[in-house]
């Protein structure tokens, strides 16, 4: 999986789609009743998708069925991520937006409460009957099917295997206690720093509130407001506390000051928690250091149960003022079939939609690793106020900070509670 599709995952503010292709009256939906391809012939259907979401064969093979079966042409334009999110909403309020989209699944809440995503449920009736739970809910917004869950992918352990078994640890932790006890080894033997987690890896704390059954926001009368107090909260962050006990660390700063990558490329590392992407990154920077990377799940509380873990992904949306949107569903319910989930899935590595697809996945050791965590993962919370939280200073930043420099869980929500329900405020 090209590594700038990657890297954009769990990064605040992900928000996908293109630059429109306008389209004139005479392209227009026709026959919609009718789904065969003198239905749609003539047409040109307007796909955008980021760069590296859709590999080649992919494109094309789809293409070509898809052509084959409509009448219609589609047109793939790719874009950036610089930028996207206003380039986005501009061209859904434009006359001519385009058909299809590729969206954040933690940024579809926004766009949905502004009424620019079509209603999807056919879709979801179509093809969607055994779509992974927790991966649909961040296509839903208000009960409606907004979009479509597209891809996943999530954090797992990487770990210098090497250094682990210099410390006399042969086989990956399964436990989260036997991940304790794995560092705890690695610190007595001296030579490598256990763990590398900075105070501010925050997408791996929402992974761990997620685990704990946790929510970061709660109702309070026809408001959000701050639930950082939450006992199930607090329970996440303890666990944050012991595994960044054993980092050097900084506990002000995140993943990427310094990335984090390349303190472990230097090989007296044991562990990071991240995307598989930087171990890329660490390959690149020290290219000796390749033979020893291993990856493993996040170990949770039992070997059966994995920790919760932040998912990231993409949807597909289909705009509401777009012309063609019978077309674009058609498109949507090809592209969303096994044969093209699956195929996506193989080729970019990345967690498809239904977990009867993840044998794609073999093979491909980072995939490997993460698939077992996703069906235990979530998000953000869902909600179009969430945006302004994740702006700096970030305050679920700020609240991990003052626990890792002694503050109780709770003293540390009361400290950022104000400044976080003001961001929840803030006009959309």
């Amino acid at each position: 999986m090209k590594r700038k599709l990657i890297a954009a995952i769990g990064v605040a503010g992900m928000m996908v789609g293109l630059v429109a292709c306008g389209s004139d009256d005479k392209d227009s939906d026709k026959g919609s009743e009718s789904k065969g391809p003198d239905s749609y012939k003539g047409q040109t259907l307007t796909v955008w998708a980021m760069d590296g979401s859709t590999p080649d064969k992919w494109q094309a093979d789809l293409t070509a069925e898809f052509e084959q079966k409509t009448g219609a042409k589609v047109k793939f334009e790719v874009q950036q991520w610089n930028g996207i999110q206003q380039k986005l909403t501009t061209s859904l309020s434009e006359e001519n937006p385009p058909d299809v989209f590729e969206i954040g699944n933690t940024q579809t809440a926004a766009y949905a409460k502004t009424g620019g995503l079509a209603d999807l449920a056919d879709v979801k009736k179509a093809v969607g009957a055994d779509w992974a739970e927790n991966f649909n809910e961040g296509a839903t917004f208000e009960g409606k099917q907004s979009a479509v869950p597209w891809w996943f992918a999530n954090r797992v352990v990487i770990y210098n295997k090497a250094v682990f078994a210099e410390a006399g640890v042969t086989t990956p932790p399964k436990t989260r206690d036997e991940f304790y006890a794995a560092l705890e080894k690695i610190k007595a033997k001296g030579k490598a720093e256990p763990i590398y987690l900075p105070g501010q890896n925050w997408y791996h704390f929402v992974g761990l509130v997620v685990g704990q059954g946790g929510e970061l926001v709660k109702k309070d009368g026809d408001k959000w407001v701050s639930n950082l107090g939450d006992p199930k909260v607090a329970a996440a962050a303890e666990i944050y506390k012991k595994l960044q006990s054993y980092s050097k660390a900084p506990k002000d700063k995140d993943e990427s000051t310094p990335q984090q990558a390349d303190v472990f490329s230097k090989g007296k590392t044991g562990a990071i928690i991240g995307m598989g992407w930087e171990a890329g990154t660490a390959i690149t920077a020290n290219k000796a250091i390749e033979k020893d990377i291993g990856y493993f799940t996040v170990p949770g509380e039992s070997a059966d149960k994995p920790e919760g873990v932040f998912l990231g992904g993409s949807n597909l949306a289909v705009a509401e003022g777009s012309k063609k949107k019978e077309l674009a569903k058609e498109f949507l319910k090809l592209a969303l079939s096994d044969k093209y989930e699956g195929q996506l899935a193989k080729l970019n590595g990345v967690i498809p939609n239904k977990e009867s697809l993840n044998s794609n996945l073999v093979g491909n050791p980072v995939a490997e690793a993460a698939a077992p965590s996703a069906k235990f993962g979530g998000t953000t919370p869902l909600i179009a106020e969430w945006a302004a939280v994740e702006n700096a200073p970030n305050p679920v930043k700020t609240y991990l900070t003052a626990v890792l420099n002694g503050k109780t869980p709770a003293e540390a929500a009361k400290q950022v509670e104000a400044e976080f329900n003001k961001r929840l405020a803030q006009k959309q």
